[in-house]
């Protein structure tokens, strides 16, 4: 298959190239388009055929959910069984932006969109590119993130294009997105709205709208033999090429962990790498050191950590070591990721017992 790549830089000067995405969709083939999250793997939600489509394109097992984009909030009520008023309330606060709701589905969506489950997940993005595309489209598209399962999802079409060449009809190349990890998921299908999946909307910004949210445990655990409810949830996910721990414990004991066994892996060839932090990064001897961001503003480790992860596999490394995060506000949505890349490998250090 021979794919297609429009680089947007604006929906009316480019409008000629969303429309011919949106009959791609509506002709039963997949695009790979941008959102203010990470780019997404599009395929008509109302369509079974496509929803396979997207899974082996990906390599995805079929019983992990995919999220049905809108971009009208009129879209919503035809897709659900019912809306919930805390979906409401949710839905006039971050729509359109990067939250996910699960609802329960109306006979509309197919269950192959769902991953055979009776609720759908939802999200009105705010990329303007997305927006424009999902109504050439037929306002109803599923989409997962547009990487091949298990990787890191691509914050730029670059790594779409490395990951689905070949695989899909087109790729509209909307530059580096703005947020850099996927939605937060909040089923509203539970007595109390749970999160599922933290991400940019956090629990307390949640609870500023509608009080009591609760958090499933799962989130920062193993994987379980429980059928996912929410993409992100059962699989392994985010995963670099290369071997990835998380080393937790006061700051002075980790990076002296880092660096002896930075100094042993490289003296037996093999290649390390370390994601530190601004505040961290000149303290390692590694060959190959990133800062993902700094601690003081989360929001740049969010918008850079898959972007990392993936230049490590573009370096062929084969051994990484990674700093633990808070697991408040953004930083447990990292946090969330990072254990996910890892396969929850992590060493857990001294803490200091110093206090102020």
């Amino acid at each position: 298959m021979n794919t297609v790549i429009y680089q947007i830089k604006d929906t009316i000067e480019d409008a000629k190239s969303l429309t011919e995405a949106g009959r791609i969709i509506r002709e039963g083939g997949l695009v790979a388009f941008p959102t203010e999250t990470v780019y997404g793997l599009g395929g008509d939600a109302l369509s079974p055929a496509s929803s396979r489509k997207i899974y082996a394109a990906k390599g995805r097992p079929s019983d992990n959910p995919l999220i049905v984009h809108i971009a009208n909030i009129e879209d919503l009520e035809p897709i659900t069984a019912d809306i919930p008023e805390a979906g409401r309330k949710l839905a006039d606060a971050f729509w359109p932006g990067p939250l996910t709701m699960i609802f329960r589905k109306s006979e509309k969506v197919p269950k192959e969109t769902t991953g055979g489950l009776d609720t759908v997940a939802v999200r009105m993005p705010s990329d303007p590119v997305a927006l424009a595309f999902i109504r050439e489209a037929g306002g109803y598209v599923a989409a997962p993130s547009a990487n091949l399962s298990g990787k890191p999802s691509p914050t730029s079409a670059k790594y779409v294009i490395q990951d689905m060449d070949g695989k899909i009809e087109m790729i509209l190349d909307g530059g580096d997105v703005e947020i850099g990890l996927e939605s937060t998921i909040v089923d509203l299908t539970e007595e109390t709205p749970t999160i599922l999946r933290p991400g940019y909307v956090t629990k307390e910004m949640l609870e500023q709208v509608l009080g009591t949210v609760d958090a499933d445990r799962t989130m920062m655990e193993k994987d379980t033999g429980v059928a996912p409810k929410a993409p992100g949830m059962k699989y392994r996910h985010y995963a670099p090429k290369g071997d990835l721990v998380i080393v937790e414990g006061d700051s002075a004991c980790v990076v002296d962990y880092i660096n002896e066994q930075t100094g042993l892996l490289e003296k037996q060839g093999e290649k390390v790498a370390v994601i530190g932090t601004e505040e961290t990064k000149m303290l390692y001897h590694a060959e190959i050191v990133k800062s993902v961001g700094s601690r003081n503003r989360e929001e740049t480790i969010a918008h850079t950590l898959y972007r990392v992860l993936r230049e490590f596999d573009d370096m062929d490394v084969t051994r990484i070591f990674s700093e633990s995060f808070d697991t408040t506000g953004m930083g447990q949505a990292i946090m969330n990721r990072l254990l996910k890349a890892a396969g929850h490998k992590v060493i857990h250090l001294c803490r200091s017992t110093n206090s102020d």
